[in-house]
């Protein structure tokens, strides 16, 4: 008797806790518009209702549902099935994913410290809570019944990736390990997500940190009087009466170093460039990278794998790192010659210029702007007005007009992040709904540095419910000041094309599931759609559609557009070699075998030596300030080659449209797009095949580049 009444009071203790912990959250969800129903057009995020203070609420409740929705899973007494195991799996977590989604959107565009600390707190709770589901034995063993029992036969194509990958997941997620191997797992992913995500907060905070505060306009020599302006407005932002502030953002930073005339503030801007998170201070990421590192390395070992690198590379269509390194090596030596020769050139006309002393790397873009007016009497700076950013998004959607019959409808109504962003609803030929996309463009200090996409909400089809993709692009060009708009150079022009190849590749996709729709696909395919974008912008024809002076409307002359690629030409040596050191950099860093701690500067600086990256040359990203593999828990880690890899796919791409006679071939976009739609629900090399008939060919690309 006496056991029966603590029985049951235990019952009644745990029903009214499970009854008060579900009133919580049911209180949390109240006037929380995160976890409502979006009433909006389209189903977009209501950022005009969403505060600071509904976001870790929001992911609390998403976490609990989840965890339910697994329990559920495991405590299904039927035999395991497809649709009652993997499919249910891939299923849950909606409200956490529909969360997630737009949080990090936010906090990767429009920051604050409320944000970041979101951020920080919760990078260890979904880490621990990955791993619960990813190491839990009993769901595995229920993913490992169907794996063993399903006659696969029966599913379709996606439902087999599905259940393969499923299956794969969870080995490499290391669920085979037991006691104090899985104990130390879990630390490692803990700690893994708390260093990386302070990496990103150093980063943003060294380079929002630095200003050059300009007093004599000689030494902005024959900066753009946009860029003037912007610089101003930089000043009187960091409180200053007059004068110009220079920051290492790039669209400020890059148009410096090409038009400034004294030589020492150049110097000063370059290496407060290149120091980020390699200055000693508060913000310093070297013990943060060398942390990192040897968890991946200890964590790759406890998986079973050699290195950091082969743990990731399995999943990606390049397998090994000695691919990776033997394809790099293809390409090393001649772009590096490339680099020497345009070095060479620099060297002899600073010397002409009557400048003495070493040419240094703070020299490099100043004198290639000299050396493309003298051998092709160009002027970069004369391009912009023809790149005013609005003409430029026009023409990326002309573009995709004559290529796949889309029409753009501005949506001025809709809620947004910030007031900067511009939403588009994306139409078929037709005139049916495909997607939404957002266009954020200008730098600001609430945004990290670079250029990316996102999805706000991925393509699905499950049980004929099909949802249509929202999709974002990240820029950060030069604002607009009141007396110009915002123009482009060549290169922040030819990203966007090369962002909005992301975005389509989210809003063509037409898959069953989420987790294979759109870019949910291997590192190194994911870049191909971007990259492929990038071949149409420097055609005449396409340039001809969009390319227009701002203030006289005057179409870009073929005159210029031949000089601009005439003088493109020269300097791609630099613009391969500093990405190709930094892939080289990545792949450095993880492919070591042991958990020997390395000093960061010293082992970036004896590997570049090794390599023979000239001095002049920086990598594209150095160790301290190099977000795509150290800010989060896996990023492009071991990916970074994937730039690269992808050219050789996205150059073959285009062979395919000139070999069918035009570039905006009706027959060969249709194939391309098809490809695109199926996001990962087939193997990458499968899909190109698909597309192009063959395996793709490096010679296009070796052309491209002017290697014979």
């Amino acid at each position: 008797m006496k056991t029966s009444k603590l029985l049951i009071v235990a019952c009644v203790l745990l029903f009214i806790s499970c009854q008060s912990k579900e009133q919580k959250l049911t209180d949390r969800s109240i006037d929380n518009p995160l976890l409502t129903e979006w009433k909006t057009q389209f189903g977009v995020p209501p950022f005009d209702k969403i505060e600071n203070e509904h976001y870790k609420p929001a992911f609390e409740v998403g976490l609990v549902e989840q965890k339910d929705e697994i329990a559920e899973i495991i405590n299904n007494t039927d035999v395991p099935t497809f649709e009652n195991t993997i499919e249910a799996l891939e299923l849950s977590g909606k409200t956490l994913g529909k969360v997630a989604s737009v949080f990090y959107a936010v906090n990767g565009a429009h920051t604050n410290d409320v944000l970041d600390q979101v951020a920080s707190e919760m990078a260890p709770i979904f880490s621990a809570h990955y791993d619960d589901i990813n190491l839990n034995k009993d769901l595995f063993k229920k993913v490992k019944a169907v794996n063993e029992t399903v006659d696969k036969s029966t599913l379709s194509g996606p439902q087999q990736k599905l259940l393969e990958d499923t299956y794969k997941r969870f080995v490499r997620a290391g669920v085979a390990l037991e006691g104090k191997e899985e104990e130390r797992l879990r630390a490692i992913n803990a700690k893994l997500a708390e260093l990386t995500d302070k990496f990103g907060l150093n980063v943003l905070a060294e380079t929002n940190a630095f200003e050059l505060h300009i007093t004599d306009k000689k030494d902005l020599g024959n900066l753009s009087e946009s860029l003037v302006a912007l610089a101003a407005d930089e000043a009187k932002k960091r409180g200053h009466d007059d004068g110009w502030s220079i920051t290492v953002q790039r669209p400020s930073i890059n148009p410096f170093l090409q038009s400034s005339p004294n030589r020492e503030m150049r110097k000063t801007m370059f290496d407060a460039y290149a120091m980020r998170g390699d200055n000693d201070n508060e913000n310093d990421n070297k013990a943060i990278i060398e942390e990192v590192v040897q968890l991946r390395v200890e964590k790759a070992n406890l998986l079973g794998y050699d290195s950091h690198a082969d743990l990731i590379l399995e999943t990606a269509m390049a397998k090994k790192p000695e691919a990776v390194l033997k394809f790099m090596d293809q390409l090393w030596e001649p772009v590096l010659n490339m680099a020497k020769e345009e070095r060479k050139a620099m060297k002899d006309f600073m010397a002409k210029d009557g400048v003495e002393g070493t040419f240094n790397g703070s020299d490099w873009r100043h004198y290639v702007e000299k050396v493309r007016k003298e051998r092709y009497d160009f002027d970069e700076e004369k391009m912009r007005p023809y790149f005013e950013f609005n003409a430029v998004k026009n023409g990326v959607f002309e573009l995709s007009t004559k290529l796949f019959g889309l029409t753009f409808k501005e949506l001025k109504d809709v809620p947004k992040w910030h007031e900067d962003q511009q939403v588009f609803e994306v139409l078929e030929a037709d005139g049916k709904h495909l997607g939404v996309i957002y266009m954020d463009f200008f730098a600001r200090e609430s945004k990290r540095g670079g250029a990316w996409m996102n999805e706000l909400r991925a393509q699905s089809n499950v049980g004929g419910n099909f949802v249509t993709p929202i999709v974002t692009n990240n820029f950060n060009y030069p604002r607009p000041t009141e007396e110009q708009p915002s123009l482009l150079s060549f290169r922040e022009a030819e990203t966007l094309f090369h962002e909005f190849g992301h975005a389509l590749h989210g809003l063509f996709s037409s898959t069953t599931y989420q987790s294979q729709s759109g870019t949910n696909t291997p590192r190194d395919f994911v870049e191909f759609p971007s990259q492929v974008m990038e071949n149409w912008m420097s055609e005449p024809d396409v340039l001809k559609l969009f390319a227009k002076h701002y203030q006289t409307g005057e179409v870009i002359p073929d005159a210029l557009i031949k000089k601009m690629n005439d003088a493109n030409s020269f300097n791609k040596g630099f613009t391969e070699v500093e990405y190709m050191a930094a892939a080289y950099l990545d792949m450095y860093w993880h492919t070591l075998k042991d958990t020997d701690k390395r000093d960061a500067r010293k082992f970036e600086a004896e590997k570049m030596n090794e390599l023979g990256l000239i001095e002049e040359i920086l990598p594209r990203y150095r160790s301290g300030y190099f977000n795509h593999i150290f800010s989060s828990p896996v990023g492009y880690s071991s990916g970074y080659y994937s730039y690269k890899w992808s050219e050789v796919l996205d150059a073959d791409a285009f062979q395919a449209f000139k070999d069918a006679g035009s570039i905006f071939d009706a027959e060969t976009s249709k194939k391309y797009r098809n490809m695109l739609s199926q996001g990962g629900s087939k193997e990458g090399m499968e899909l190109y095949k698909e597309f192009r008939g063959k395996e793709p060919q490096i010679e296009p690309l070796l052309k491209k580049l002017g290697i014979n």
